[in-house]
């Protein structure tokens, strides 16, 4: 049976003291419930905190604790005041939560905290390690742990790593204002699956990967290095049939009826939330203060019973937003209150679920207008707990992420206190019908949906991933298959090298003129074409491919393939071509410049290459593809051909490839062996003209028709280098 490792910061329940004695209570979150549905299919094992301070317990009582979850499967990982007031109280909720959920003027930045996060992130992975095995399924929860992905992956190279957010991801331009923003990207891109709770969040993350580290993507998957990693949305369910089925439960029904006697025919508005400044509560308020003040006939008929759940109880914005809430509601209360009537219950504490239950079937309509929210399940359960016979309407700010999937309900702005005051009017004064017809669609919907669905398709995705890396790992170019490329090498009497450059060779530089070819490099071709024959095809203009290896015994090809020399010969073209076609061309090239601050035109011989590699990456990106649409429209009766390359689009004779050249070679002489890399999709003309014998490898990207995969410049010249040296201890 497989084996899933879920790791989140809080195990799902909570170990305290009572009169010296260590108590452990069950949490009945939507997490643990979501994720107990996939225990009967893995073996699983929960990491976390377990919520009480490693300075409360002695060491026989932190084995005492960790012997009692292990019969279970958690493990926990214990934490100090000071690692909980820096990592947790810090770092994620002064720092990454307002900023995640757009109140970057809330957060709070400094080294010592990320340094906590940092650590703490080290120590789940360092727990994950003593357990884990490179056939596990490890899934990471949350902001809290966002660095762990790529802690787990630089220790366990093969193992499946998945990653859940359940807050909302921000835009590039909120995102961008997070001092540690390049850390925390790569942590998570150590994963191979990220979720996010709907498609928003996915365009957010996938913008802030090509804006600050440069990875493209296609169709959510994202290259980074020699790997694939997955993005995409899904949004958390609910326990769905628990809401369901709570009015048959006796104590809700007993509630219920006690409920309606005090609200005596008074139509009831319920607001359920964590007191916290991302839930909009202040908003909400003023707004049905202005509904009082605009539809006084409501004044005695309507009540807002207002249940605000304490949290984070000890910073300052809490603090302060706790007051405002209760000046503001005593404030209403005051005004509208007559003898008979209280505008605002306010109720400061959690409640239980029976009573949960209770008012979300009392209520008329609910109110869940957050500011901003990743998903926000309070708007599921109120719907999922109506009776079919029970009518109610949610109003649903548009800004929580459950807004994608209940459209039924009335869409607001939490911003525009007008505009909610009027939904608050829309909602009461509703026909019976229509708020039955809507609550059933949402249910129908929700019904489908679960918690359980959820976590079972991220786990099947994880999955999916998985079988697709498997694949993958086959092409990675690990030790024995280095070892058995040296072996070939030495043991073949004819070896031909066929070599790209720049990405290949040499890393990109911002403009090509500064890609020079280091001492080593040149001591290494040198060495290279003692014992072979050594190619190297570029899309380089001939001039500069002259200047930095004519004194080499190596053939040169330049500008893919026009211009061909062989080892200490003279230059001469592969067959006849024309030039006068950059007059029209160049032109085009030179607007796109200069529409796109970063980009220049440069001129070969036989081709124009567009370059982009120092433009904004989103904009380089578009225009790239503007560019290519109109040249392939220009080019299409010229015999020409528009090729895309590493941050360059390039026009060029039709006949011209790499692969044409590469056959040049290849007809030369009977090899023994065949050697050929290359780093973008004009490498890949070469890949498919060379015989299966041939040992093919594309740099970084993984969609190639090149047998090998290897992740960057570096690592071809290991590979180089093995060959000089396995040669040389045959010799």
């Amino acid at each position: 049976m497989r084996r899933l490792i879920i790791v989140s910061n809080r195990l799902p329940l909570t170990v305290s003291k009572r009169k010296g004695e260590l108590v452990f209570t069950r949490s009945a979150g939507g997490l643990a419930t979501g994720l107990g549905s996939i225990y009967r299919d893995f073996e699983s094992i929960w990491v976390g905190w377990p919520g009480i301070s490693k300075d409360e317990l002695s060491p026989s009582e932190e084995q005492e604790i960790s012997a009692k979850l292990k019969e279970e499967g958690f493990y926990p990982v214990f934490l100090t005041h000071d690692d909980v007031g820096l990592y947790y109280y810090g770092f994620c909720n002064k720092t990454i939560w307002p900023l995640f959920h757009y109140f970057y003027l809330y957060m709070e930045y400094d080294d010592a905290s990320y340094e906590a996060y940092r650590r703490i992130n080290q120590k789940f992975c360092e727990k994950v390690l003593e357990i884990a095995r490179d056939e596990d399924l490890i899934w990471v929860h949350d902001y809290h742990l966002m660095l762990l992905p790529e802690m787990l992956k630089k220790s366990m190279e093969d193992v499946v790593v998945g990653f859940f957010l359940h807050i909302p991801f921000p835009a590039f331009e909120v995102y961008r204002l997070l001092p540690t923003r390049v850390e925390i990207l790569k942590g998570l891109l150590g994963a191979d699956l990220i979720g996010f709770h709907i498609y928003d969040y996915v365009l957010h993350f996938l913008n802030s990967v090509t804006y600050l580290l440069g990875y493209e993507h296609t169709m959510g998957e994202i290259e980074v290095g020699n790997r694939i990693v997955k993005v995409d949305s899904f949004p958390m369910g609910i326990d769905y049939e628990r809401f369901a089925s709570s009015i048959e439960n006796r104590r809700v029904q007993r509630e219920l009826r006690r409920l309606k006697r005090q609200l005596d025919g008074k139509k009831l508005l319920l607001s359920v939330d964590r007191l916290d400044y991302t839930k909009g509560i202040l908003h909400r308020l003023e707004a049905y203060e202005l509904f009082l003040e605009r539809y006084p006939e409501y004044i005695e008929k309507v009540i807002l019973l207002m249940v605000a759940v304490p949290t984070r109880t000890g910073m300052e914005h809490y603090m302060d937003l706790r007051r405002e809430v209760e000046e503001t509601v005593g404030r209403i209360n005051g005004r509208f209150g007559t003898v008979g009537w209280t505008p605002i219950w306010y109720l400061y504490r959690s409640i239980p679920f029976e009573t949960l239950c209770t008012l979300y079937n009392a209520a008329d309509v609910a109110l869940v207008t957050p500011l901003r929210d990743g998903m926000n399940l309070v708007a599921k359960e109120y719907i999922a707990a109506k009776d079919r016979t029970r009518d109610g309407v949610l109003v649903l700010s548009e800004f929580a992420g459950a807004a994608k999937e209940m459209g039924e309900a009335i869409l607001v702005n939490p911003n525009d206190v007008l505009g909610l005051s009027e939904a608050i009017r829309a909602a009461l004064e509703m026909p019976r019908d229509e708020k039955l017809e809507r609550c059933a669609s949402m249910q129908e919907r929700l019904k489908r949906y679960t918690v359980k669905r959820w976590a079972n398709d991220f786990v099947e995705s994880l999955i999916k991933v998985e079988r697709k890396l498997k694949g993958l790992v086959l092409m990675k170019v690990n030790r024995f298959i280095l070892e058995d490329f040296a072996k070939r090498f030495a043991d073949a009497e004819k070896r031909l090298l066929l070599l790209d450059y720049d990405g290949t060779l040499v890393p990109f530089a911002e403009r090509p003129e500064r890609a020079l070819p280091d001492e080593e490099l040149l001591r290494l071709l040198s060495g290279l074409s003692n014992v072979s024959t050594v190619v190297i095809i570029s899309g380089r203009d001939r001039k500069v491919l002259e200047g930095w290896f004519g004194s080499l015994n190596v053939g040169l090809v330049a500008e893919h393939g026009a211009w061909i020399r062989e080892p200490s010969g003279d230059w001469h073209l592969l067959e006849p071509v024309s030039n006068h076609w950059m007059e029209q061309i160049r032109p085009i090239m030179e607007l796109f410049v200069d529409r796109t601050p970063g980009a220049f035109v440069e001129q070969k011989e036989f081709s124009l290459a567009w370059h982009y590699r120092r433009c904004d990456p989103k904009l380089g990106a578009v225009r790239a593809r503007e560019l290519k649409n109109t040249l392939s429209q220009l080019v299409f009766n010229l015999n020409l051909e528009v090729i895309e390359g590493n941050k360059v689009v390039e026009v060029r004779n039709a006949n011209i490839n790499k692969g044409r050249a590469a056959i040049h070679w290849v007809e030369k002489d009977a090899w023994d062996m065949i050697f050929s890399c290359g780093d973008d999709w004009t490498d890949e003309d070469m890949f498919s003209v060379l015989p299966d014998t041939a040992v093919t490898v594309k740099v970084g990207a993984l969609t190639t028709q090149a047998k090998y995969v290897v992740e960057s410049y570096a690592d071809v010249r290991k590979m180089l280098e093995s060959f000089l040296e396995r040669v040389a201890d045959e010799s």
